[in-house]
């Protein structure tokens, strides 16, 4: 069975601390103004359901959310020039070289992960940190997330960590009725 590389993100586990999305900004060379990651606090879920319990009881978690790199990637599909494609592990790629800046992949996109840098006339999004990963490393906000609330690996791997955690803990995706097949998967608060 070949590689199939995935986000388990434990909602339990973030503090809303952004570290992750600074350390992307920084491995990446990302843009002011731009990210590749975002973390929504619980109050601004676009994708979930309002804050849970009664004051004083009240639960309130962050979800970070980047390219949800899916199976069934609507944005490679409408993409006019091959700009965006899936490598065999299933991460998708942008080459920026072939970016026409027409932004039918933001268009397409169910989760809002791609961005457009204006001063360049193209699209950016996450690539799961690939110089990294194909390197035997893990991708940048994974590395300094402070809580090891964001882990990545091949879910094919029944050894790897992110099989187990999928395999002993209550997951969700986002926007599972888009049909994308997203590939971050979220531990239940």
């Amino acid at each position: 069975m070949s590689e199939r590389m995935a986000f388990v993100i434990d909602l339990k586990r973030c503090i809303g601390c952004d570290t992750c999305v600074i350390g992307c900004k920084v491995e990446n060379a990302v843009p002011s103004g731009e990210a590749r990651i975002a973390v929504y606090d619980s109050g601004r879920r676009p994708l979930f359901e309002k804050p849970e319990g009664q004051f004083p009881a009240l639960s309130q978690y962050w979800l970070p959310t980047m390219c949800h790199h899916c199976e069934d990637a609507p944005c490679v599909k409408v993409c006019p020039t091959t700009t965006l494609w899936k490598r065999e592990d299933g991460v998708v790629m942008l080459d920026v070289d072939k970016c026409v800046g027409c932004q039918r992949c933001d268009e397409a996109c169910p989760y809002d992960a791609i961005s457009f840098d204006a001063d360049v006339g193209t699209a950016d999004k996450c690539t799961m940190c690939v110089h990294r990963i194909d390197a035997g490393e893990k991708p940048s906000c994974a590395l300094v997330c402070p809580t090891r609330a964001i882990h990545q690996g091949d879910i094919n791997d029944p050894g790897s960590k992110v099989s187990e955690l999928l395999r002993t803990r209550d997951h969700k995706v986002l926007a599972e009725s888009s049909g994308a097949a997203p590939q971050i998967y979220y531990l239940e608060p």
